[in-house]
């Protein structure tokens, strides 16, 4: 963590990313302007730094320098501070972290002491941090506790419950914590990661299945993480990002689209109320799912766009970028799997027109290439063997289309096909019946599709080996 902080104070200082931030939603408004202080006993530090976290990120954005009388002073009348959590960090790593939560006036002054920073604080103008730092004492103490037991129990079975009855101390410091003070920044903290509790019958009686089991851990995932709340986002990554990144990476993984889509809506929409979860959420899913190579997870991405891009919803995106993703999904939509292909009405390498939508098989190879293209040059022989060796077998036509059609490459295309001896169907993309690039979204090659009988999309995004696998399945094929 230190490592983490300091690399960011370095990097992002030279630029000194001062975040002033509008109006942020937490349980009363924030407060414009910022006043805060820092006394260190034994500090041989010059100057320091203020930065808060964002989602998986820290930022430094203000800077003070050791007073006279020894204090950090930290001061911006005009800046209006965001909910979250915050930090003090000194050149070397070390560092302290504070709340900017609820109404108080954020005119803090901190006192402590080396080394321990966050156990010897002591705190005036905050309630939110002094009961922060006073729940770090406590757990202080029976770390302590149980360092001393460590060196002083050799019995390990009478160690172990002594440790056991330590933790059980832990938690209900904790949960009392929680009950007194439910309304301040170490409560959603704490109760950010809390899993839910999973029931083994249902309300009758009846034992659940894991599916049932699944479904209910899933509905009740962020059941104790506040997504309406504002101040969740400037949180360390543990608390929000890498529980999301669980969720959508470990729990949905290898799930179908449709399941995905239902379950990040639940999630994005629980978080509407906070505008700055929302555009996290939005943002990140959107653009996991635009990035995927899971051939039937542009569906995800195209579902996103449409409920919430395309509506108005994300109004801190630019017109721009609202049309770039919108006319994006537009084309998707039209290539998801099980859509008809779109058709192709394009002359050979020889001048012959052919139409896509006519080839008699029972599956056609469609592939967008071109011979000056790093990737194609190894996929495409490759993937031209994979097609011959299930061609008659398996009555697999093609359609293999230069996406680079002018004068310049032609010469390299007919070459590269002499020498691989590329038999199959060589379409010049010079001419066709619809602008092709657009309707197909070819901004890289190769792209591989898989068509059935009726040239409706039964497998995309693929490579030789993947086209392999996927006719094996369909045919039953077993090596």
């Amino acid at each position: 963590m230190r490592k983490k902080i300091l690399a960011v104070v370095t990097i992002l200082l030279l630029c000194f990313l001062a975040q002033p931030a509008n109006a942020a939603r937490s349980k009363k408004g924030p407060q414009k302007g910022y006043r805060f202080t820092l006394f260190i006993y034994g500090n041989t530090d010059s100057v320091m730094y203020l930065g808060n976290y964002y989602a998986g990120a820290t930022y430094a954005f203000d800077t003070a320098r050791i007073s006279p009388k020894g204090m950090f002073v930290f001061e911006n009348k005009e800046a209006t501070l965001k909910p979250g959590l915050y930090f003090f960090v000194n050149p070397s790593g070390t560092y302290v972290e504070f709340a900017v939560y609820g109404n108080e006036k954020l005119d803090f002054h901190f006192d402590t002491e080396e080394p321990g920073w966050q156990y010897n604080m002591n705190v005036k103008g905050s309630e939110q941090n002094k009961l922060l730092f006073k729940y770090h004492k406590a757990n202080r103490d029976i770390y302590r506790a149980v360092d001393s037991a460590k060196a002083n129990i050799t019995d390990s079975a009478l160690l172990a419950e002594f440790r056991r009855k330590q933790g059980l101390k832990m938690d209900s410091i904790k949960h009392d914590f929680i009950d007194k003070n439910p309304n301040t920044m170490l409560a959603l903290l704490m109760t950010a990661t809390r899993e839910p509790d999973v029931p083994q019958t249902d309300k009758d009686g009846n034992k659940l299945n894991d599916k049932q089991k699944w479904e209910y851990f899933m509905d009740h995932y962020f059941d104790y993480t506040q997504l309406d709340n504002d101040a969740l986002i400037r949180t360390p990554e543990m608390i929000f990002k890498k529980r999301l990144d669980r969720y959508l990476d470990v729990y949905l993984k290898n799930a179908p689209p449709e399941t995905i889509i239902e379950y990040v809506d639940k999630v994005i929409d629980k978080a509407k109320p906070s505008k700055e979860n929302f555009r996290y959420l939005v943002n990140t899913i959107a653009e996991k799912y635009l990035q995927s190579t899971v051939m039937s997870y542009d569906a995800i991405y195209v579902h996103l766009v449409k409920r919430y891009i395309e509506t108005g919803m994300c109004d801190w995106m630019s017109p721009s970028t609202v049309d770039m993703n919108v006319k994006r999904a537009d084309k998707w939509d039209k290539l998801l799997l099980g859509k008809l292909a779109p058709q192709l009405i394009m002359k050979d390498d020889k001048g012959q027109w052919h139409n896509l939508h006519s080839l008699p098989n029972k599956y056609t190879l469609l592939v967008f290439w071109s011979p000056t293209c790093g990737h194609c040059k190894t996929i495409i022989p490759e993937l031209f063997k994979r097609y011959a060796k299930y061609q008659k077998k398996c009555d697999i036509g093609s359609f293999a289309i230069l996406s680079e059609p002018d004068d310049e490459t032609r010469p390299k295309w007919r070459e590269f096909i002499n020498n691989h001896n590329l038999n199959w169907l060589n379409i010049d993309g010079g001419e066709a019946n619809i602008d092709w690039h657009d309707v197909y979204d070819i901004e890289t090659t190769p792209q591989i599709y898989l068509l059935d009988k009726d040239k409706k999309i039964i497998a995309k995004k693929l490579n030789a080996e993947s086209f392999e696998e996927v006719i094996k399945i369909l045919e039953k094929i077993n090596d």
